[in-house]
């Protein structure tokens, strides 16, 4: 049996016709950047996340660099992000010019520690301390951060909160969805998101009408929207492509359905694997994890146990190997290895296996008997 981390064909054959009309529609009107369809996603993402505002962008990475800068972010200014995730987080900081600060993770969510946080903001011997603008909690694998205390803290210390909400879109935080309570929420949709396109797409939450203004004025060259001849600004081409737009349009309709059966087949591998040696996800109090992936932590050999999954077939990864502190490209910041023990520990010990919605329950007991296999 073969199953992949994610079969994307098997959600996109039953909507094949719906997404083809949608293309199609596009391709007819001629207007392919920032279209028609773009303007009714921005619309339905706004009503579906509950927040005033929606602005589509290029990319995940896009929505982070922009709201950065509409922020008056750059150089010289420090930007606290956890080490563990992906480098788009800490790239789009270095982008503007400014410099990520490196927080340790909570070792049961692998979200951002606030005790971390908070332990950088007291340390008055930081040479970077007074000069952090902003912190960006990353809502990692599908389940949110604790949002209450880093908002507590944002106001304490008059930072500026970016929710990286690129594998959480949809997921709920004590009855908010991710990216609607930071100043700006950065969604991706990347072809392998839950709710992913068919290309690099991405959009921008905010309640906040300036900070919407300023998004789509850096979005787009920084025209104005009344002549685009006249340049308000140093902007971007960071548009969101019209048919990116319409597919997305079209599958926005299933996400809850989609995260909802990802949620169920996580379920039912806690609790087939709850008697072996191994840590399933935990969802903290408040949260609904949408599991963008189903990630285990071993403290024995990780990949024995991979190599084994994959040798029967099944797919297996590892994500984020090296935390970013430890990064080649992030050399110049002056970490080293131990400063950041649990996203280290972490880094060594997860994997992720299929939890994709469209898995058969076969397949699911097949992973499960293999898994059980491997730590035998």
């Amino acid at each position: 049996m073969k199953i992949p981390l994610l079969d994307i064909e098997a959600q996109i054959k039953p909507l094949r016709k719906e997404i083809d009309i949608a293309i199609a529609n596009v391709i007819d009107r001629h207007h392919f950047i920032l279209g028609e369809e773009a303007g009714k996603l921005e619309e339905q993402i706004a009503k579906y996340c509950n927040i005033k505002y929606a602005i589509g962008v290029s990319s995940g990475t896009d929505a982070i660099v922009l709201s950065l800068k509409a922020l008056g972010i750059g150089s010289g200014d420090g930007v606290i992000c956890p080490s563990l995730t992906y480098y788009a987080t800490a790239g789009a900081i270095a982008r503007t010019g400014a410099r990520p600060v490196f927080a340790d993770i909570d070792l049961k969510t692998y979200n951002i520690s606030i005790d971390s946080v908070d332990q950088i903001l007291r340390n008055t011997q930081y040479a970077i301390c007074n000069t952090i603008k902003a912190i960006i909690p990353v809502h990692l694998y599908g389940q949110c951060a604790d949002m209450d205390p880093i908002m507590k803290i944002a106001k304490r210390y008059n930072l500026k909160v970016i929710e990286d909400a690129a594998q959480a879109f949809g997921a709920i935080h004590k009855g908010k969805k991710a990216g609607t309570i930071g100043d700006y929420g950065a969604v991706s949709f990347y072809p392998g998101k839950n709710l992913g396109a068919f290309g690099d797409a991405g959009c921008v939450l905010t309640n906040n009408k300036n900070l919407a203004r300023r998004l789509h004025l850096l979005r787009n060259q920084g025209a104005s929207p009344e002549n685009k001849y006249k340049h308000l600004c140093i902007g971007h081409n960071a548009r969101l492509d019209t048919i990116q737009a319409a597919i997305l349009g079209a599958k926005l309709k299933y996400i809850d359905r989609w995260n909802k059966k990802r949620a169920q087949n996580a379920d039912y591998y806690n609790k087939s694997l709850k008697n072996l040696d191994i840590i399933t996800p935990y969802v903290a109090n408040g949260n609904n994890h949408i599991y963008h992936h189903y990630i285990l932590r071993v403290k024995r050999d990780k990949e024995k146990i991979r190599k084994h999954l994959i040798k029967k077939g099944i797919d297996s990864r590892t994500y984020y190997s090296i935390p970013l502190h430890l990064q080649p490209c992030f050399k110049y910041l002056g970490y080293k290895n131990g400063d950041f023990p649990k996203a280290e520990k972490c880094a060594k010990g997860t994997f992720a296996i299929p939890v994709y919605p469209e898995l058969s329950k076969k397949q699911m007991d097949y992973i499960v008997k293999t898994m059980t296999e491997s730590l035998l």
